[in-house]
């Protein structure tokens, strides 16, 4: 399924919604689910106010990820929601230090439900659901989250607010969010990543906080070290298609590798394909190329650009 101009263009003018159902979702309540979560995450639970949804990491001992998450802390329970890809992988790992806490851990995948809205405003939406939502950005564009008491709460709220707005697509939210730079579990992010080469430093780890797992390697990078590659935007000048996952490499020196192409999309307000991809910290300035794996003979003249790609 492509992405219409059309569909496109009235998200930039009227916003709209998603239902985050695929996500997977885990409900810690207890009385030390707070001091517990937050020896877990790159976030700082502990003083954050409720309610409240904050971006967070969970990482390794060795700083690497182990899933990028949204962390919503309410009154009696905090909910922790990640992508449906780290279903099998994020539950074991988040209970496996549940000790002598006075913890629970329950799947709420099937049982709870979030609605994101981006791109509007609150006083567009209906009234009864005003005081519930709790802003979040998800996909590089300021928006709220809803959750009714139950996802068998949602057909009647779900019907009043995509009465008046539309709801998006998974490629238009894949677009939306390659031009706005946000990383993805599976494209950009892996359990080979560390938080400071996707970004996630800048928006998803509190520097001030207690311990976690992973603290020292991530906060050892921040004061002394440093990554060898950063996510990077990347254009297609010549209005050529990028392909996830080619080579990038220069043309005075085709031999060595620089890097890879990780998300690709035709912007329509660029008017050109565009990528995310890593490259290098030592990449030397020139003209950069990209080859797909299965023509590795034609390659495609690849620009640097400023992410986001789009305000």
């Amino acid at each position: 399924m492509n992405v219409t101009e059309g569909e496109y263009r009235a998200f930039r003018e009227r916003g709209g919604v998603v239902d985050l159902a695929p996500r997977v979702k885990l409900l810690f309540k207890g009385a030390d689910r707070v001091r517990y979560l937050n020896g877990q995450v790159t976030a700082n639970i502990a003083s954050a106010k409720s309610p409240a949804v904050l971006p967070a990491c969970v990482t390794t001992a060795k700083g690497k990820l182990c899933a990028d998450v949204f962390v919503s802390i309410g009154p009696s329970g905090i909910l922790v929601d990640a992508d449906p890809a780290v279903a099998d992988t994020l539950p074991p790992r988040l209970e496996r230090y549940i000790i002598a806490d006075d913890v629970t851990m329950e799947d709420a995948t099937e049982s709870i439900a979030i609605v994101h809205i981006a791109g509007v405003k609150s006083d567009d939406l209906p009234e009864e659901i005003r005081a519930a939502l709790l802003p979040v950005n998800r996909f590089g564009v300021p928006g709220f989250d809803f959750s009714p008491p139950s996802r068998e709460d949602l057909p009647p709220v779900w019907e009043k607010i995509t009465a008046r707005l539309p709801v998006l697509s998974e490629p238009l939210l894949e677009l939306i969010r390659i031009e706005h730079g946000v990383p993805r579990w599976g494209r950009e992010l892996d359990g080979n990543t560390l938080p400071h080469e996707a970004g996630l430093d800048r928006t998803h780890v509190d520097f001030h906080k207690g311990c976690y797992i992973g603290q020292e390697v991530i906060s050892r990078l921040r004061s002394v070290g440093h990554v060898n590659r950063d996510i990077r935007g990347f254009i297609s000048p010549d209005g050529m298609p990028l392909t996830a996952a080619a080579r990038i490499f220069s043309a005075d020196n085709p031999a060595r590798d620089l890097g890879r192409l990780t998300s690709t999309a035709f912007s329509f307000a660029l008017d050109r394909p565009i990528a995310l991809g890593y490259l290098r910290r030592d990449a030397a300035g020139g003209d950069l190329l990209a080859a797909a794996p299965d023509a590795p003979d034609a390659p495609v003249r690849i620009t640097l650009h400023p992410l986001p790609f789009v305000p």
